[in-house]
């Protein structure tokens, strides 16, 4: 039974007559059902009054107006996000954000276009909870582009239609082939797109740097290795550090060294040969200074102790 809009209902309360306000009915706070019922309660407006409404509105900005036509079409915001239930978000968040999609269609709604306020306002509706949707359906968001989009809110329907399938043997959360071809025909995309779009939504969000957990032990996250060790400041001056100890330091060393010490230090621990091979040996040095292998290796261990000296010197 459709209810027309009057500026005032009668009732009778003992015995008298008295006069209410019917968009007094909703209330400002309280349990989500109880809004719903209000809601289903309001008059609805006939298309003189919405017409009439409509004009005030835009010509005299009235709000009273404005409130007249969100309040009698409360009742759609509610039966809309009945629809959107299926992505784990609160009903009363898709009604609120579905409400503020009706006040965004009023406000720009035009009488003169020979087009039912209900009509116009469902688009906006619809815009307005679907937005939510992709922010808060995960931390990541989930589709950006306007194709991507028409897979998001398409996909979960179809996927269920082919489970809900008789001829469908076994109900398996991955699309078959020729599910994803039916699915890129019907929807005019590409079938990699659906591919990616059902790998997203089948995805979990997973925190980068968890937080430790009760048992006191660090946990192990993403960004353990995507972080770039090499990067780190710390690492990066110590990186530094040790090239200007190889480079610089090592030759201000090697100059505090008598001619034999540098030599046997560079025949035995910087120099390389083409093949990949050392420098002289001890024997080799030992035979070119006419001494014995043993005195080489003193040598090499004093020059050594000296180096390490200029170079912590430097550092």
């Amino acid at each position: 039974m459709s209810h027309t809009l009057s500026p005032k209902t009668t009732t009778v309360v003992s015995g008298a007559v008295a006069t209410i306000n019917p968009w007094s009915l909703v209330p400002p706070l309280g349990n989500l059902d109880a809004y719903i019922s209000a809601a289903n309660r309001l008059p609805m407006l006939t298309l003189e009054q919405e017409q009439e409404f409509a004009r005030n509105l835009r010509d005299n900005n009235d709000v009273d107006s404005a409130g007249k036509l969100v309040l009698s079409h409360l009742r759609l915001v509610v039966s809309i996000s009945r629809k959107y239930l299926g992505y784990g978000l609160p009903h009363g968040d898709l009604i609120q954000e579905g409400n503020i999609g009706l006040m965004k269609a009023v406000k720009r709604f035009d009488p003169d276009q020979g087009v039912r306020l209900v009509s116009y306002a469902m688009h906006w509706i619809k815009a307005e909870i679907h937005e939510y949707i992709l922010k808060n359906w995960r931390m990541v968001k989930m589709a950006t582009t306007k194709a991507q989009r028409k897979l998001f809110f398409n996909l979960r329907s179809m996927k269920q239609g082919f489970k809900d399938d008789a001829d469908v043997a076994t109900h398996r959360d991955t699309l078959t082939e020729g599910q994803i071809d039916s699915m890129a025909k019907t929807l005019n995309v590409k079938r990699e797109e659906v591919i990616e779009m059902e790998q997203r939504m089948s995805g979990g969000d997973v925190l980068l740097d968890p937080s430790p957990g009760d048992d006191g032990e660090d946990p192990f996250g993403p960004i353990a290795y995507l972080a770039d060790v090499t990067q780190e400041p710390t690492a990066l001056m110590e990186s530094r550090r040790r090239d200007n100890l190889a480079s610089d330091g090592i030759s201000a060393a090697l100059e505090d060294l008598d001619a034999r010490s540098r030599r046997i230090v560079e025949e035995r621990w910087l120099k390389v040969n083409d093949d990949g091979s050392g420098g002289m040996t001890l024997h080799d040095l030992a035979a070119v200074y006419q001494v014995s292998a043993e005195r080489i290796r003193q040598i090499e261990v004093a020059a050594m102790k000296k180096m390490k000296k200029a170079l912590v010197s430097y550092a």
